[in-house]
């Protein structure tokens, strides 16, 4: 760093603790501007609450999530084509009940009855795997591109200026030693740096229809999900009905109970 770098560290550095320790007056930001920066951290406050949330809604077990993550880290590195998919719950329940199904063989109405309810279960794995990639597609990487481009770059600008508004106060307290072209400069810097930060938060604010047109499509997913899930269990409960009036023993049975009644 150069002597004038460090020059300016340490007059920001002189700055801050001033503020902090002696509640020096400083430069004050209009309200609105004030405003667009509380509205753009809040966003930025929402967007990663909302891919952690998200995530987690999609891929509850914590152990599985980090798993998958290493393996698809791996899998990029390795340039290798295709990533692992979370274990669904229903495909893992589906799993179990196919092969209880299989072992207790034809004969068994409970294991047919397994049976049945195991292949519904692997479908609605499927369409829970399809949720999954349609949200990662559509919303979650959408938001990841908002938030490590954007955002990120808001947060610098802010940071920035933070750091010129501190250069200048530091010069202004002192302006009897201070060269009056330096402290000008210093100004115009501080100027510069409000203005393209206020450009970069009015930008991402005004254009929040980006963030609903997301949320529109994530919902969708939802909905289409919950719709093909609710076709599968339809489907599964008129088989199972049919099973329970086509089993031999059932009319016996309810004879028997009505007669022991």
């Amino acid at each position: 760093m150069s002597v004038s770098g460090l020059k300016k560290q340490f007059h920001k550095a002189s700055q801050f603790f001033s503020e902090k320790i002696s509640r020096v007056e400083r430069t004050k930001l209009d309200e609105e501007f004030l405003e667009l920066q509380r509205r753009t951290e809040v966003t930025n406050k929402a967007v990663e609450g909302l891919l952690t949330k998200c995530t987690e809604y999609l891929q509850p077990n914590p152990a599985y999530r980090m798993k998958l993550g290493m393996q698809n880290t791996m899998s990029k590195i390795t340039g290798q084509m295709g990533t692992t998919g979370y274990p669904q719950p229903e495909g893992l329940l589906g799993d179990s009940m196919l092969r209880y199904g299989a072992e207790l063989g034809e004969d068994s109405m409970f294991g047919q009855a397994l049976l049945d309810i195991g292949e519904a279960m692997k479908l609605m794995a499927e369409v829970k795997g399809y949720l999954d990639i349609s949200v990662k597609q559509n919303f979650i990487d959408p938001l990841q591109l908002l938030q490590e481009k954007d955002l990120k770059e808001i947060t610098s600008l802010l940071k920035k200026l933070e750091g010129r508004r501190l250069d200048y106060d530091y010069k202004k307290r002192r302006v009897s030693r201070i060269p009056g072209e330096e402290l000008r400069t210093a100004v115009k810097k501080f100027e510069e740096s409000k203005e393209l930060a206020r450009n970069g938060m009015l930008n991402l604010l005004e254009n929040d229809v980006e963030q609903v047109s997301q949320l529109a499509v994530f919902i969708e997913a939802m909905l289409d999900y919950h719709r093909q899930s609710t076709d599968i269990l339809v489907e599964l409960d008129r088989k199972l009905q049919h099973r329970s009036y086509d089993f031999p023993g059932s009319s016996m049975l309810s004879c028997s109970l009505r007669f022991c009644s």
